[in-house]
């Protein structure tokens, strides 16, 4: 039996590594700052905590996450990418990253050369989008002051 499709996105090296050795995971006890989201459906959880150096750019992020793979791989990929980012520069970000997989936008397009690419395959099961927009919402709760 050949793998389905949904193995062959389980099954994406950046995807499972990101899964596996999520980075950035050590929680900053006191951030300057943080925010959260729950699934409440499935269960699953995001932690971010940032710390910004004198110049206003992201210089430190701890990320935590319980649920599925893509959901974990999402944060950790999204938390190497908010370091050296101004906080303006993140809600950019986080702006683009939704548009891009919520629409036909192309990822390739919208973020070259980064590993956030390996998140387009989600876009073919549209029940696994929430999973991967999960961390980006705790950007919503992390700007919210």
């Amino acid at each position: 039996m050949a793998p389905s499709r949904l193995d062959d996105l389980y099954r994406d090296k950046v995807i499972l590594d990101h899964c596996r050795n999520p980075r950035n995971s050590a929680m900053i006890s006191d951030p300057d700052f943080h925010g959260d989201a729950v699934n409440p459906f499935c269960g699953d959880e995001i932690h971010i905590q940032l710390n910004f150096d004198g110049s206003g750019k992201v210089e430190e992020v701890g990320f935590q996450g319980e649920g599925c793979a893509v959901n974990i791989a999402s944060g950790s990929l999204m938390s190497d990418a908010l370091i050296g980012l101004h906080k303006y520069e993140i809600s950019n970000l986080k702006n683009q990253f939704v548009s891009v997989m919520t629409s036909e936008v192309m990822l390739e397009e919208s973020f070259p050369e980064s590993d956030l690419i390996a998140l387009v395959s989600v876009k073919e099961f549209p029940v696994r989008i929430k999973c991967v927009l999960l961390p980006w919402s705790a950007i919503d709760d992390l700007l919210k002051v």
